[in-house]
């Protein structure tokens, strides 16, 4: 097939004045090169496309392609993974993971806990807050745990996200409200062990290839799988694979993870994040139906290595599953 290539490369943001911060979620340039060697290694052309703009402007010069293998995070708005998809469907090209309804609802984690639970699938209570203000109505006791509810990376979660004393939980909110110019997530800080479920496949096909525990090392920033210790991952978390077959938590974490992707609708691959309570049982705290796809730096591909599936594989298996979505 022929194949175009959809990111938002960081480097290229960087060089235009974007900030760190802003460009957290964006791919490596490295990142970009191992997909396309490995879609040419599986026999496959390749086009680099890049951003929405670039697509946009490629769409009306007229290309077009078998296939786009997308990852582009998109810039601005709650439907900013929604945009490259949203734009393929106008034009009718098929492309890899899910579609604009999935993209902009899992971004929003708010909304996606809503649906979960209505589903009866595991998760916290919550409650999302616009304003210092609101934060007199959560109606659970703490510690609590906030984030900006549609942000990923880790941006916006660092040890402050942890609030012991509800007297502060106004001012958190008001913080991070300020700072990235959205709601606030507030949910129940859960104290247990922390699991990332990979999954490849879509609907009653998709199925977990593996977990990991998120291990926390003595230097890294306590207590939060924050920006800074996914940053600088290699230093500062051990990622412990943990098997279903031997432990009946990480069986139960992912039996909750395949019935939340099934719920979502989501597709392909991706991963999602499970954590526990107190009491040691496993709920649903988010799902990437965008996973980073680094074949050394990502949790989906480290997950994958762990369970001795070779990234070449896994590309394999991500394109395979869409091209079953390629009109011929």
């Amino acid at each position: 097939m022929k194949i175009g290539l959809c990111y938002d490369l960081r480097s290229e943001y960087l060089a235009m004045g974007f900030s760190e911060d802003e460009t957290a979620e964006f791919d490596r340039d490295d990142t970009i090169v191992a997909i396309e060697e490995t879609l040419r290694q599986l026999g496959h052309k390749t086009e680099r496309i890049g951003h929405i703009k670039q697509l946009a402007a490629a769409l009306v010069a007229g290309k077009r392609w078998d296939l786009v293998f997308n990852i582009a995070e998109g810039m601005y708005g709650i439907g900013r993974e929604a945009q490259v998809p949203a734009l393929l469907d106008a034009y009718n090209i098929p492309y890899t993971f899910s579609d604009p309804l999935v993209m902009s609802l899992t971004l929003d984690k708010g909304m996606t806990k809503r649906v979960l639970r209505d589903a009866g699938v595991a998760t916290t209570d919550f409650f999302v807050a616009t304003k210092e203000a609101d934060a007199e109505r959560v109606h659970f006791a703490a510690p609590y745990f906030i984030k900006p509810v549609a942000e990923g990376t880790g941006k916006g979660i660092t040890p402050a996200s942890i609030i012991r004393d509800r007297t502060k939980l106004g001012a958190g909110v008001a913080a991070l409200a300020k700072t990235y110019r959205q709601p606030v997530l507030i949910e129940p800080y859960l104290s247990g062990r922390e699991f990332t479920v990979g999954i490849v496949g879509t609907g009653e096909q998709a199925r977990a290839v593996g977990s990991v525990e998120v291990v926390l090392l003595e230097n890294a920033e306590q207590g939060v799988y924050s920006y800074e210790n996914k940053e600088k991952c290699e230093e500062l978390v051990e990622y412990r694979l943990v098997l279903a077959a031997e432990d009946p938590l990480v069986a139960e974490s992912e039996r909750i993870a395949l019935e939340a992707w099934r719920v979502l609708g989501c597709r392909d691959a991706g991963r999602i994040d499970i954590r526990c309570d107190e009491q040691g049982r496993p709920q649903f705290m988010e799902v990437n139906p965008l996973a980073g796809i680094h074949p050394e730096h990502s949790d989906l591909p480290i997950i994958c290595t762990k369970m001795a599936i070779p990234y070449k594989r896994l590309i394999e298996d991500i394109v395979s599953c869409a091209a079953t979505r390629v009109i011929r």
